[in-house]
């Protein structure tokens, strides 16, 4: 994998984008806007441009539905109010010529008439999740594309982010706050699905290339840390994505040709006089392509496409179907040199094949119960297939097998969460997801001492596991907001079971400036094929770790958020974390904590008797785009430490200590040049 990617980033230096779309002098601006809570449509709310002469603006229909036309190119600045409602402002909202820009706005309700004080939200300034007040940011499509080696991935985007650090240039693995990256949850629509990357490996939560296009992402939220109770089996952060709906008036069409993949688009409306629309993106490897031309591209033999979509059906005003999913393949081969006299050390001996399917499908149903009550109920089928194997060539050139493994796992998902508005001030969200698991877990390596394969896993079977959650948001006067709420988490395997308080408040000092805390205990489930590794035992086969506990943590986070002006903002977080319960090998001579794990399942025999502790501060000044300019400058200054039955504090494999990123751009426009 290294090899490839070495060859992929030299080469996303010199991208070339190519955008089939049709120049225009104006285009369209429309959407929708809706409660924050209820989701119910906001009718007769103002939206306008600001800055255009003359003032472009409107206000919404019986559906909450507005239209803006002959909107300049560029990036503008978007005002939205409605009386009894929290003004809004979504700066740096970008016009292009080849598509209708389509918008879904949330409005928060004003508990208060006092106009001395008035808070006025922006899309940058806080998460799509009105119940994050702590260690949470949005970010954009335009951010995944813009971001330097961010590629349209979210993961290598998230790289730029305050206490984030990329694990590896090989692949979009991230530690947050010192974490293995593989406590980091994904969730799209609502909902955990599995690691949406190609070439993943078991246990991790990444891999080399993302499956997700931006074609299809809409504004999303990245947490870091002492997570609201929706979220649960994570110890590190969330990727909370939102996909976009399709342009359900007018059909468009994208194709984009780069050294990553040739990508296609298209979205358009299903039929006439019907608000319903398609949206899907087909991506094929450049590399791929390359490879059958004959170009070398080094030692590995590499592919990979995928198809992503969101199909939207509504049913009436207030209900609504979705279909989504997504799904990838991908592999990778290496051939050993077959000629003896050519091998200069034991590792030309090598060859290996190597395979990584991923995919989802999902169907949502959104209701508007009433004003105050909004519904979302979704089934989600996922799974993914890996399999690897490693050959060694003998003296007699012949392959030997030196490592397998095939390791299915499948899921079925059902969801169901009530969102409701008890009043101005307070609103309560709560849900349940069940999770039925299939799995099919084969692995043997390769024992020098006995010069034999030896069986690890040999595992299949289901299992199931169930997550509860409910939250109350409280607004207790126009400066304070108070978030309590608990998550249940069971594996039924074992059953393990986890109750998890979690709080949060953020308080306003005045218009620019907020301090915020959270605190939580956060659970996660051991990946699956540790629980069911193998032991040997006077011919019995044993099953060490089948009763391992989940890992636990308790996050503390302190933080401070000021808007210096519009466009710049800086926010400073103090966090602690203190890790419990961790699989580490017993004996006061052993070191190895699942800590340190970064991919595959630990097979040796665990208890749950480790410790870890991560604790920093981390500052960031972002200035978002503005006079075509942006920047981030991230810091973070840390310590990631973990305990054994040693009883001595080690560093983790993911203390880096220090780390700060840089990354900024100047946009420029083209002018057109008239004949």
């Amino acid at each position: 994998m290294n090899s490839l990617f070495k060859i992929y980033l030299f080469l996303c230096l010199f991208l070339i984008q190519i955008s089939a779309q049709a120049q225009e002098i104006s285009q369209t601006v429309r959407g929708k806007i809706v409660d924050q809570v209820s989701k119910s449509p906001l009718i007769g709310a103002s939206i306008m441009i600001l800055n255009t002469d003359p003032l472009i603006g409107g206000v919404t229909n019986e559906l909450g539905e507005f239209k803006l036309q002959n909107v300049p190119l560029g990036q503008h600045s978007l005002r939205v109010s409605y009386v009894g409602y929290q003004e809004s402002i979504l700066p740096n909202v970008q016009v292009n010529s080849g598509k209708e820009v389509v918008l879904e706005v949330f409005m928060e309700e004003d508990i208060t008439q006092i106009q001395e004080f008035v808070v006025t939200a922006t899309e940058k300034d806080r998460t799509i999740n009105d119940m994050v007040v702590v260690s949470g940011r949005t970010f954009s499509v335009e951010e995944t594309k813009k971001f330097a080696a961010a590629v349209n991935d979210p993961g290598r985007m998230a790289a730029s982010f305050s206490g984030v650090v990329s694990t590896d240039d090989g692949n979009n693995n991230i530690s947050i706050r010192g974490n293995s990256p593989n406590g980091l949850l994904w969730r799209m629509e609502g909902i955990e699905i599995p690691n949406p990357n190609h070439f993943i490996n078991p246990g991790s939560s990444g891999g080399g290339v993302s499956i997700l296009s931006a074609q299809l992402l809409s504004n999303s939220d990245f947490l870091t840390g002492a997570f609201p109770a929706e979220y649960g089996n994570a110890l590190s952060g969330v990727f909370d994505l939102n996909l976009r709906k399709g342009n359900n008036e007018n059909q468009e069409y994208t194709f984009q040709a780069g050294f990553l993949g040739i990508d296609v688009a298209a979205e358009g409306p299903i039929a006439k006089n019907y608000r319903g629309s398609y949206l899907v993106n087909y991506r094929y490897s450049t590399l791929s392509l390359l490879s059958k031309l004959g170009l070398p591209l080094g030692d590995f033999a590499t592919n990979f496409q995928d198809l992503s979509f969101n199909i939207y059906l509504p049913t009436s005003a207030k209900s609504s179907f979705s279909i989504f999913g997504f799904g990838g393949l991908s592999d990778q081969d290496s051939e050993a040199e077959s000629d003896s006299l050519k091998w200069e050390s034991d590792g030309d001996r090598y060859s290996s094949n190597f395979l990584s399917n991923t995919g989802a499908i999902g169907l949502k149903h959104s209701l508007t119960v009433n004003k105050s009550n909004f519904l979302q109920s979704t089934i989600l089928f996922s799974g993914n297939t890996i399999e690897f194997n490693e050959f060694r060539l003998n003296q007699e050139i012949v392959n030997e097998n030196r490592y397998q493994e095939q390791f299915g796992n499948s899921k079925i998902t059902l969801s169901t969460v009530l969102n409701s508005k008890l009043s101005a001030r307070s609103s309560l969200r709560t849900g349940i997801y069940l999770n039925q698991l299939y799995y099919n877990l084969y692995q043997n390596n390769y024992d020098e001492d006995q010069g034999i394969m030896v069986r690890e896993i040999d595992s299949k079977g289901n299992t199931q596991s169930i997550q509860a959650f409910s939250q109350w948001n409280y607004k207790a006067n126009d400066r304070l907001t108070l978030n309590v709420g608990l998550h249940y988490l069971e594996l039924l395997l074992n059953h393990s079971r986890s109750i998890e308080p979690r709080l949060s408040a953020s308080y306003e000092l005045d218009e620019v400036q907020r301090i915020n805390f959270g605190y939580g205990l956060h659970s996660q489930i051991q990946p699956l094929g540790t629980y069911l590794a193998e032991q040997e035992v006077n011919g019995t086969i044993l099953l060490p770790n089948e009763n391992l506990d989940f890992s636990k943590s308790h996050h503390f986070v302190l933080g401070y958020d000021r808007s210096l002006n519009p466009f710049l903002r800086l926010k400073l977080e103090a966090y602690y974390q203190h890790l419990f319960q961790i699989p580490i090998k017993e004996g006061v001579d052993e070191t190895y904590s699942i800590i340190n794990q970064q991919w595959t399942f630990a097979t040796d025999p665990l208890i749950n008797e480790g410790f870890g502790k991560n604790y920093g501060v981390e500052l960031t000044l972002e200035q978002f785009t503005n006079n075509n300019m942006y920047f981030l400058l991230s810091t973070s200054l840390y310590n990631s430490l973990y305990k054994t039955q040693e009883n001595v504090w080690r560093n983790t494999r993911y203390n880096g200590n220090l780390n700060v990123t840089f990354t900024g751009g100047k946009e420029f426009a083209l002018k057109k040049i008239e004949p």
